[in-house]
């Protein structure tokens, strides 16, 4: 190896030293013994400094983790431990400060909430569409349905070109909002979110009300980013940590939220007069005056 290939190396090792890793991932699966995982997930990231949140349900495992390098990949090996939660598709990326404030592990009825149970994605759910493949389609301009399934705020940031929305506030209204759609059900659906969650459950929905044939992008936005970039996407993508929302290339922006109502703002909010840092924003400054 030549001498600029090791300085580069070298370079690059140093500076992963000083950056911390944030990872997300899922898996819709049964889970019979939530409470003895909650104390074991407890016990591992209070030893190995990791925060975040780890979601724990009936129906599944749903986890946002940050910390140092060697930590999180102990994280993974500890998952793997465990034959129900191998090689669960992990989105990854690198932030010069921690992502979380606390660590939770929680008990939840479900690991994203809908509030249906006759929904089981782990039996019925959505074929799922390759970002490369997601990507062709758009390029060829093929004739299909893009659906964004995220939440009105998140979708301010960002979205994919020509997509449709159901102006949801949270996800539990999904189920009612396609169903008083006018989306074509006979059409091709390929539908999106931040990592992929949203969509299983949603996708699987969408069949149970008899739409035809419904794709899901798989490793969502996040995933689509770090395959591909960000061709046909416009702005950030909002994300579920301090950063508050990451670019095509996976970093931080300048988005900032709202302490008073919680909504994500970009430079021209910030730099409106109805924005006072912890009173209002443009968002709720009319319900505060």
């Amino acid at each position: 190896m030549c001498d600029e290939a090791v300085v580069i190396r070298n370079g690059l090792r140093d500076l992963m030293k000083n950056k911390f890793v944030n990872i997300t991932g899922y898996k819709f699966i049964e889970i019979l013994d939530k409470t003895n995982l909650q104390l074991k997930f407890r016990e591992f990231c209070f030893n190995h400094e990791l925060l975040g949140t780890i979601l724990l349900s009936n129906e599944g495992i749903n986890f946002f983790l940050s910390g140092q390098n060697e930590n999180i990949n102990s994280f993974l090996e500890f998952l793997d431990n465990d034959e129900r939660f191998k090689s669960i598709p992990i989105k990854k990326s690198f932030s010069e400060k921690c992502s979380f404030r606390k660590m939770n592990v929680r008990l939840k009825k479900e690991i994203i909430s809908m509030g249906k149970d006759d929904i089981n994605p782990s039996i019925n759910t959505g074929e799922k569409i390759s970002p490369k493949e997601f990507r062709h389609w758009l390029e060829e301009k093929k004739d299909i349905i893009i659906l964004d399934t995220r939440n009105d705020y998140e979708i301010r940031l960002g979205s994919f070109q020509n997509s449709e929305n159901l102006n949801l506030s949270t996800f539990r209204g999904f189920p009612e909002a396609i169903s008083l759609s006018s989306l074509d059900r006979e059409k091709t659906v390929v539908m999106y979110c931040t990592g992929g969650i949203r969509c299983e459950k949603a996708s699987a929905e969408m069949l149970n009300q008899g739409f035809k044939d419904v794709r899901q992008l798989d490793g969502g936005i996040l995933g689509y980013f770090e395959s591909v970039g960000g061709d046909y996407w416009n702005g950030d993508c909002f994300v579920f940590d301090r950063r508050v929302a990451v670019d095509s290339e996976l970093n931080e922006t300048n988005i900032e939220v709202c302490y008073a109502c919680r909504e994500p703002l970009n430079l021209d909010e910030l730099s409106s007069k109805k924005y006072v840092i912890g009173e209002s924003c443009p968002y709720c400054y009319d319900n505060e005056n």
